[in-house]
């Protein structure tokens, strides 16, 4: 990785660590609405007006720089493996693996044996005691 993606990734770091948790008008008010963030879209809506006391809006400033969004924090990118195949289109120089929640103990083994023997990182890998042989 280089100097400027490495700095990239540190500032997006600080970025983050000084942004608000964007949530849900009224959230907190009915449980059936989740906290994950919906555009406020009533006319008397407080948090429409930017009401400051309550909560903040999803704005352009926020975002993180353009070169390093959607990376992992280690700097590489990330792609979904479901199969042994999907392993051989990792580019281990800049990918790394996660493997998909839906895949079974036995095929998630076969994939990290097949990353392995590619020199391919894998973010879930399986616990050491859970290894079945």
């Amino acid at each position: 990785m280089d100097g400027a993606t490495r700095r990239l990734l540190n500032v997006r770091k600080r970025q983050k660590s000084k942004k608000p948790t964007f949530k849900r008008t009224d959230h907190q008010k009915k449980k059936k609405l989740d906290d994950n963030w919906r555009r406020p879209r009533g006319l008397q809506s407080k948090l429409r007006k930017r009401i400051a006391a309550k909560g903040a809006v999803v704005q352009v400033g926020y975002g993180s720089p353009r070169a390093v969004r959607g990376l992992h924090p280690s700097g590489f990118e990330e792609v979904l493996v479901r199969n042994p195949r999907d392993v051989q289109s990792v580019d281990p120089l800049c990918q790394v693996a996660r493997i998909a929640r839906t895949v079974g103990v036995r095929k998630r083994q076969i994939i990290e044996e097949a990353a392995d023997g590619l020199g391919i990182r894998i973010l879930n890998p399986l616990p050491k005691e859970d290894v079945v042989e």
